[in-house]
């Protein structure tokens, strides 16, 4: 009897030190696996930002503008005389914005259902449904209409006239021009704090002006300091700061109250594009030689540059998305230049650039 038992006690034991060991090596795993989640999604945190995704388009011609559409999410890319409009989800060609010659840029009015492309050399606007593309018309502008937007405050379509040295103002209500504002220097790029004040980047001044979008008037011009040229502009509206891409290889940040230089930080060369992530606080100014330039804005004061993410020469413009945080960039291939001409664009390499971590 009590070597049976004796025998009995020593299979438990042997099970319990088996189920033990068990125990012991499926924790070590599961702990394992925790770190290795913990540690990927740290690093994916505070990773760098890269190429992640390159979106083939059709089409030849110069590119200049890319935008997001607020209610369908499409990319809507200015391309030679067409506007490509692309899913950023899959890459796909959904559709075109036809016979918009020079096309530099493109806006929305949400509220009133209507899109927005600056055809350059026609010194028109065409408008079209938000939803179906469907070209509805077009608005007389300036000369050379270059960059766009749509101004919440007033409720207008702003469009910059590069050889007028004005901006023209579009009611969106019955695409109407409603003001033309004289600038004192050619406009580059604008952009609004939604509480009735635009800001317009003067390349050739190397000055940004102040627009009451009340009176629709010019207001005061204030000087970059070191900069010169500015193309890019972008606003954070929560610190009232500008940020002003300049050719000279600097980003220079303005107060929006009294225009007085912040800092300015360096860029690389031949920017034409500056965008704010409000979400991220990040700075982006996509430049032409080929690279990102990211910077963090850490307070309305301090500024942190990151490393440089390598895109593709020529990806001069950009586009940030402000759900998923990526930024899209146009761009195109270039046969090697001969002699001192300029380097021509390689036929069918059009594409856009997605910019993740």
């Amino acid at each position: 009897m009590y070597l049976v038992l004796a025998k009995a006690l020593q299979v438990v034991s042997r099970i319990n030190h088996e189920f033990c060991r068990i125990t012991i090596h499926t924790m070590k795993q599961v702990l394992t696996a925790l770190f290795l989640f913990s540690a990927s999604a740290t690093m994916a945190q505070s990773g760098t930002y890269h190429v992640t995704r390159t979106f083939s388009v059709p089409g030849d011609g110069k590119w200049d503008y890319i935008a997001l559409n607020p209610v369908t999410g499409h990319l809507y890319a200015a391309h030679g005389t067409v506007v490509n409009i692309l899913d950023k989800k899959t890459g796909q060609a959904v559709g075109i914005i036809d016979h918009t010659t020079g096309v530099h840029g493109v806006a929305f009015a949400e509220k009133f259902k209507k899109g927005y492309t600056t055809n350059g050399k026609l010194n028109t606007a065409t408008v079209f449904d938000i939803q179906t593309n469907k070209v509805l018309g077009e608005v007389k502008t300036g000369e050379k209409p270059d960059a766009i937007l749509f101004d919440p405050f007033s409720q207008k379509i702003i469009i910059c006239n590069a050889n007028s040295a004005s901006l023209t103002v579009v009611d969106p209500a019955n695409d109407q021009v409603v003001a033309t504002v004289a600038l004192g220097g050619s406009p580059e790029t604008a952009v609004t704090d939604g509480k009735g004040n635009l800001y317009v980047n003067l390349e050739d001044k190397s000055e940004v002006v102040k627009v009451d979008a009340r009176t629709f008037t010019a207001g005061p011009h204030w000087a970059l300091g070191k900069g010169e040229a500015p193309t890019g502009l972008a606003i954070d509206v929560a610190t009232h700061r500008l940020f002003s891409g300049c050719d000279n290889k600097l980003l220079v940040v303005l107060n929006t109250d009294n225009g007085k230089v912040v800092t300015s930080l360096p860029i690389g060369d031949g920017c034409d594009g500056v965008a704010f992530d409000a979400g991220t606080h990040t700075i982006f100014a996509s430049n032409g030689e080929g690279t990102l330039s990211v910077i963090e804005e850490i307070n309305a004061d301090k500024y942190v540059s990151q490393k440089p993410t390598p895109t593709r020469k020529g990806a001069r413009t950009l586009v940030a998305d402000p759900q998923t945080h990526h930024v899209y960039l146009p761009v195109a291939d270039f046969l090697p230049a001969k002699g001192s001409a300029k380097a021509e664009i390689a036929a069918g390499t059009f594409k856009i650039l997605e910019v993740g971590k």
